[in-house]
């Protein structure tokens, strides 16, 4: 069997690094061979832009993409979610793990519920940040439904900076992914797992997926 490292293509956040990170490990026990994390800077990384303007489909996909197609890596981990539905014919799905909670939650101030938040309050409108335009507009129509005096801000960033909005003040709450709080052991801070009645969660959330040329052999 060979020892050569399998060259596991990932992000540099610290979400896509646990998540590559387990999936480099199940390598590993099937294998017996070592596993080398190789972190890859995508566009959706670097921008500062909200993702409406730059679009999500792919942008957290490509550079990844075409590492693989280069022969840079061996295998690519992505978030299942994030990946286009056209992929390139030498390119094939190589695994799909167990996948996670698929749900949205809330972190929040006060440890707060949505509807809490949303309460007339002296402090005035709560604001709630999410990089989404889904969970923006999943939000605004259950605030409106409900008479709830709620104000959805778009933010960008990875884990640790979107709850340090709600740690220093400058939000009142923010709506993530359980996953991907599983994944780094953060999920004790939700104040709230949201209802699928209330925001329904992005098709294909939860699970992780490795990428692999279709000429692989292992």
């Amino acid at each position: 069997m060979s020892e050569q490292a399998l060259r596991l293509g990932t992000r540099r956040s610290k979400l896509a690094m646990a998540q590559s990170g387990q999936v480099a490990d199940a390598v590993r026990q099937v294998t017996g061979r070592p596993v080398e994390l190789v972190e890859i800077t995508t566009y959706g990384d670097t921008s500062r832009e909200h993702l409406a303007q730059i679009g999500g489909t792919g942008v957290f996909v490509t550079a990844l993409r075409d590492a693989l197609l280069r022969g840079e890596v061996d295998f690519a981990v992505h978030s299942l979610k994030d990946l286009p539905t056209a992929q390139p014919d030498e390119l094939a799905l190589a695994a799909v793990p167990v996948r996670e909670d698929p749900r949205d939650v809330l972190v929040a101030r006060d440890g707060l519920t949505f509807e809490e938040l949303g309460a007339p309050s002296p402090k005035g409108t709560a604001r709630v940040g999410t990089g989404s335009p889904r969970r923006m507009a999943q939000l605004n129509a259950y605030a409106r439904s409900h008479g709830l005096a709620v104000e959805t801000v778009p933010i960008r960033g990875n884990v640790d900076s979107r709850i340090g909005y709600v740690r220093s003040g400058e939000l009142d709450g923010v709506v993530l992914a359980a996953a991907g709080l599983h994944r780094i052991g953060r999920i004790d801070e939700v104040t709230e797992f949201l209802p699928v009645d209330t925001v329904l969660p992005a098709p294909a959330r939860g699970p992780s997926r490795s990428n692999v040329p279709r000429t692989t052999r292992t």
